[in-house]
Parts: structure tokens; sequence; C-alpha cells
């Protein structure tokens, strides 16, 4: 059977046609787009406060903030993976105390509890938090018994509400669980929604943060005790700290997990001490230098108190900070940052 020339040109281009056509349809099915798909619903996504970061569930609990035990024979601690701030401040001595705030969830285990000091109480105060301690100062009872705070202690709920472990010795030993925080502000008759939101700023990623110089590890003195001693190792994958105190790694002794932060403040604050034992004033209201260390790089701002919360700012405006938890020193004027925070590239 002979084929003119005339058809097996026009066969050739029906068959370049359908080929063309197969190879069209192969490359459109790997790349569906929301226009493909109209009955698809979008998830609204809510800011938690205190983070930045993004959930699909509206985070609506008020604050909760606990004094944890930062003696060596307390660590390693329980709960503080999942605290969205951490404040670590200096009060008898050199010797440090955390305060961990929870309000994006409240972990089941959280402690070893620790006494209030007057200044942890107005920190509370400026972050309308539900206050969380296991002994006082005299100041500190003194305010307390006012009713300046709603809060709950251990020295009227030891053995009930907070618990003690028996691996350790007391004052090292306390602990409070999420289910009895909820339980002792129902006694108290505590509202445990959010009221107050906080004064603060985030990137929308780490990519859009500034970075002027880098600093890949991080070391924080509170003093001159090596145990108080912390320092930050940034892993550039994560995006994130994981700290260490004293050459130790932290982690959260209820799940294991390493404390991963993705900023580090140092806020510098005039100290007084006030008494025999060592115990400190800090002036929490003055402001004053800090040095903010995010996306593996650092800079120099300032700290400012806005409605009682402690607050970083440059220019007068707040820094933002990248969405993640935030770990927050506060140490003395004297000898200050430029002798107690160091860093290397």
């Amino acid at each position: 059977m002979k084929i003119s020339v005339k058809a097996f040109s026009l066969l050739a281009i029906m068959l370049l046609l359908l080929a063309a056509c197969s190879k069209q349809k192969e490359s459109e099915q790997p790349n569906e787009t929301k226009e493909d798909h109209p009955g698809e619903i979008e998830v609204e996504l809510y800011k938690a406060p205190f983070t930045g970061l993004m959930f699909e569930e509206e985070k609506k609990m008020r604050p909760v903030l606990a004094t944890i035990n930062n003696h060596p024979d307390a660590r390693p601690q329980s709960g503080l993976s999942d605290a969205d701030m951490i404040y670590e401040l200096i009060t008898e001595g050199n010797s440090t105390r955390y305060l961990a705030l929870f309000q994006s969830e409240l972990p089941d285990e959280i402690g070893p509890i620790r006494s209030a000091r007057d200044m942890f109480i107005h920190m509370a105060k400026g972050l309308d938090a539900f206050y969380i301690a296991h002994g006082y100062s005299p100041d500190a009872l003194a305010l307390l018994k006012s009713g300046y705070v709603d809060h709950v202690n251990g020295m009227q709920y030891d053995g009930t509400l907070f618990k003690r472990s028996t691996d350790r010795k007391a004052p090292h030993n306390s602990y409070i669980s999420g289910e009895n925080i909820r339980v002792a502000a129902e006694q108290e008759n505590a509202p445990m929604m959010i009221e107050k939101m906080p004064s603060l700023s985030f990137h929308e990623s780490i990519e859009s943060a500034k970075i002027e110089k880098n600093a890949s590890t991080v070391t924080v003195q509170n003093g001159s005790h090596p145990v108080f001693t912390s320092t930050y190792t940034y892993d550039e994958q994560t995006g994130s700290y994981v700290q260490s105190v004293n050459d130790v790694q932290t982690i959260d002794k209820a799940n294991g997990k390493p404390i991963e932060l993705t900023n580090i403040l140092v806020f510098e604050a005039a100290h007084q001490t006030i008494d025999a034992e060592g115990r400190q004033a800090i002036d929490l209201e003055s402001g004053g230098k800090a040095r903010l260390f995010q996306a593996g790089g650092v800079k120099d701002i300032e700290w400012t108190n806005v409605d009682g919360m402690l607050v970083p700012v440059e220019n007068g405006v707040t820094v933002k900070l990248v969405p993640g938890k935030t770990w927050i020193h506060i140490i003395k004027t004297d000898p200050g940052i430029e002798a107690n925070v160091s860093y290397t590239p």
C-alpha cells in the first residue's frame, strides 16, 4: 500500500499534536491550585500573644507565671519546654530563679516551685498573670495578703495542690500540675481568660529578621558563679538556640526535651542588696540597655516598662521578635552587659 507524501505529512502532524496534548496534561496534574478545588475551606490561623506562633485554635488562657527553682539541686526542672517566655532574675547574692510564663499551653508538671519575691509579684501584676509560688519573703507576703495579684502558694497547699517529689529534698521538690492550677484558680475565683494583651511585636518569619552581626554562640553570666552561667548555641537548621547551664544542656525533666528558644534578651537593671540574706531589689521601672540575640545575630537595643511589662525597644519602637519562645536575663548594671555577655560569630 502506497502513502502519498501529502498524507504522510498530515499523519506526522497529527501524531505530534497528540503527543503535545498528552505531555501538557501530565505536567498540569501535579500542580493543582486552590482554583482547581473551589469547595475547599481555608483554615483560619490565630497568633499566640506571647510567642507569635500561629495556631488553628485561638489561645485564650490567662497567663500563668510560676516561680521556678534554679538551684543546682533543683535541675533539671519540669515544664520549661512548654513556657512561652522565661525570665531569669537574681534573688540572693549571685543565685538566680526563673519566672516561667505559660499561656499557649499548661504542662502536666511544673517545678520545682520556689518562694515569691515582691519584684516577682509586681511582674505578675504587669502581665495580669495568675501567680504561682511556694513560700515568700516578708515583703512578698505582705503583697500577697493584700490581694495585689491572683495567686496560689504552696505554704497553704503543701501536700494537696502542691506535691513533693521523693527523689529530691526540700526545698527543691515542690511541684504543681496544670490541672491543680486550674483548680486553684477556681477556688480563688480568679478568671482564667486572657484580658490584657502583651506589648510585643513579631516578625512574620525568621527570614525577615535583620542580622547586624553574627552570633552563633552566646554566654550570659549572672555574677561570678559558674553554676548560673548560661550558654546558647544557635542551630541554623531549626532557627533556634539550645541552652546549657554550667556546661550541662538544659532539658525538661518531665518530657526529656531540650529547651529551644528563638530569642535571647538581656536587660540591664539596677540592683540593690536590701537585707542580711542578700535579697535584691531590682529596678524594673526605669528601663535601660539591652541586647537581643535572634536568627543567629545580635543587636544592641534598649528595654522599657510598658504598663508593667518589660519590652524590648529601639528608638522608642517595639523590637520585633522571631516567632517562638524567648528567654530574658535581667542582670546587674554593674558590671553590665559588656562584662557579663559575650558571643562568637
